[in-house]
């Protein structure tokens, strides 16, 4: 982690289902991370690259079982990786869903 954390800092609305009082940014990094990506401001975005840096966030980024398209395509342009490279590309080929095709 490159800045010291505080929770406080990120958008509220991230945070809705999740007990802040005992919030770890190591053991909750994942989750964090998925929140941020998903649903974050740039404000959100920029925190999270300060906290955990671009090569932890590709890391994290590379096994979430899910994104969505539009944050999937974002990472790879950022990371300059093929959208094949990342999980939850690879998840979403195996069970497509056909009421949205």
């Amino acid at each position: 982690m490159n800045k010291k954390p505080n929770i406080n800092e990120f958008s509220k609305v991230l945070f809705w289902d999740v007990d802040l009082s005992d919030f770890d940014f190591t053991k909750h990094k994942s989750h964090l991370i998925q929140k941020v990506l998903e649903y974050g401001n740039i404000k959100d975005w920029n925190l999270l690259k300060q906290i955990y840096g671009l090569e932890t966030i590709k890391e994290v980024s590379l096994n979430l079982r899910s994104l969505d398209v539009v944050t999937l395509s974002y990472l790879a342009v950022i990371f300059k990786i093929d959208k094949k490279e990342f999980r939850c590309y690879k998840h979403k080929q195996l069970y497509p869903n056909y009421w949205n095709s």
